[in-house]
């Protein structure tokens, strides 16, 4: 297949997962002269010096990769930038705050790859805060960058249902659409016909970020705004309680209707584990004790002696 602006350009900024099938896609349509990510980080028990899942999916690409430190500091590779002819650079979760010399670098722009539809929910977490918050729909926004934290001028936005996808599933589904959004909104700016349009700032959340904190499960909540928080919070940093002194996590959830004093045990069964909220009750489908291995809310059940008017904490 013949690519009509495959001579144009293009730089890639990215560094999680989440950012590869984007990488990918810049690199089938584009010339790619730099990818930048952030530097190698320990991981793993032995803090090991481990990759971001870009640089190494740059270097399977044959792509030249570089790992600043601190990009804004870096007046040596903002210079390097100024060379390469840039037509546009594509910012997707790089984790660090551009400079306003390197926006102003490329000949069409920066642009970020934001996984919610904007307005909404800019900054770090909008894939896991659309599931807490309660919303039924999100999507992947394209922005041509400018100073400020996500209130760049939209050129696209695509939504799609949430369902009751928890974050890794919602996480898979915007990383494919943003590889597609981004290739459809750079034609698009290549070709003249991209239109620019300013956020209703007023209108705008923030998804603030995830915090250990936010693991703890509150009984008196809502059963729905639980199941939400479960869905939500995986993998990290997850939804807990304790029962019996021991923690428990919960890793899979739906709410329902029966009544009682917020987090005592109201029913047990091959079903699951159904415990009172503040309204409604919460069925715990799939659970974890501190030390064992995830298992069915069924089996935790026969596997320990457990009575409905137990309370977890």
């Amino acid at each position: 297949m013949t690519h009509p602006f495959r001579t144009m350009r293009v730089g890639f900024m990215g560094t999680p997962e989440f950012s590869v099938a984007s990488l990918h896609a810049v690199a089938d349509h584009f010339t790619v002269p730099i990818v930048i990510t952030q530097p190698d980080k320990p991981a793993g028990r032995k803090l090991q010096l481990t990759p971001s899942a870009v640089k190494v999916a740059a270097q399977s690409l044959n792509l030249p990769v570089v790992t600043p430190d601190k990009i804004r500091r870096d007046s040596e590779l903002i210079d390097e930038l100024r060379t390469m002819n840039l037509d546009a650079i594509v910012v997707v979760a790089y984790g660090q705050i551009l400079p306003q010399a390197l926006l102003d670098i490329p000949r069409f722009g920066c642009y970020n790859i934001h996984a919610s539809l904007l307005p909404k929910l800019r900054g770090a977490a909008p894939i896991h805060r659309a599931i807490t918050d309660g919303e039924t729909e999100t999507g992947i926004t394209i922005i041509r960058m400018d100073a400020g934290l996500d209130t760049g001028d939209m050129v696209l936005r695509r939504g799609i249902p949430i369902g009751n996808a928890t974050t890794p599933e919602l996480h898979n589904q915007l990383k494919t659409l943003g590889a597609e959004a981004i290739i459809s909104a750079l034609y698009a700016v290549f070709d003249g016909s991209a239109v620019f349009t300013a956020q209703d700032h007023a209108a705008h959340t923030y998804a603030r970020k995830l915090t250990k904190e936010e693991a703890h499960i509150d009984w008196t909540q809502d059963a729905t705004v639980l199941a939400n928080k479960v869905r939500g919070l995986t993998p990290w940093p997850g939804t807990e309680t304790t029962w019996q002194g021991k923690r428990l996590k919960v890793l899979r959830a739906t709410p329902c209707r029966q009544s009682g004093v917020p987090g005592t045990i109201v029913s047990l069964g091959d079903s699951g584990l159904e415990v009172a909220c503040g309204n409604g009750s919460l069925l715990l489908g799939e659970v974890q004790l501190d030390g064992k291995k995830p298992v069915s809310a069924a089996d935790f059940i026969r596997g320990h002696h457990i009575t409905a008017g137990e309370i977890l904490g």
